[in-house]
């Protein structure tokens, strides 16, 4: 007797138009990326996902470059205040855990697959949006909250460089990509105690 398959290409097409529609194609495209990764994405899968039919997708992107951009726009969050919650320690371990949070968020996984697996030509495609919705904006959080503890007088007036603000999301990267860590809660209060309040705090005599 023949098995039945419960798969994405099997659902019916859902009548939707417009913004509803290209909504649901971005939320699969990302959704799609998390899970097959750039290689594996194609504008097929992408519209059996979103259960519409493949005309509507090329009909509004003409390639996959196109489609993963706007997905990306699409789904990485506007910028956020820092943190303040009334110290250093407790500002980064805060700030970490938003990080590690909208790095498994299903637009951070389908980031780090185009990260991971795109050739230089169509990384420099994208480039311009991970600069500006996510690098500088993270740059800009992590520099507040140590300019905030400069003004407590828990860090260094010295502290302040480019470097020292891309410490906490290399690390969280390195944990995550290089040793697999499952960056839990008390993998980032072990890096704010190890690494950053170390590094940030003043200098013994």
């Amino acid at each position: 007797m023949a098995t039945s398959r419960n798969t994405d290409t099997d659902a019916p097409a859902v009548r939707r138009r417009g913004t509803e529609l290209e909504r649901a194609i971005l939320d699969a495209t990302l959704e799609q990326l998390g899970n097959v990764g750039w290689a594996g994405l194609t504008m097929e899968g992408v519209a059996a996902r979103a259960r519409t039919g493949k005309a509507a997708v090329y009909r509004r992107w003409h390639s996959k470059v196109d489609l993963v951009a706007d997905a990306l726009r699409a789904g990485l969050p506007d910028p956020e205040e820092a943190p303040d919650c009334g110290s250093l320690r407790e500002d980064l371990i805060h700030l970490c855990v938003r990080l590690r949070d909208a790095m498994y968020s299903p637009t951070g996984c389908a980031l780090r697959a185009v990260i991971d697996e795109c050739d230089r030509t169509d990384a420099e495609r994208f480039f311009g949006i991970i600069a500006g919705r996510v690098l500088e904006p993270g740059k800009r959080l992590i520099g507040e909250v140590v300019r905030r503890g400069v003004a407590r007088g828990e860090v260094r007036a010295d502290a302040t460089g480019d470097l020292v603000v891309d410490v906490l999301p290399a690390m969280l990267m390195y944990r995550h990509k290089v040793t697999g860590a499952s960056l839990e809660e008390s993998d980032l209060i072990d890096i704010v105690d190890q690494v950053m309040m170390p590094l940030l705090g003043p200098r013994a005599d």
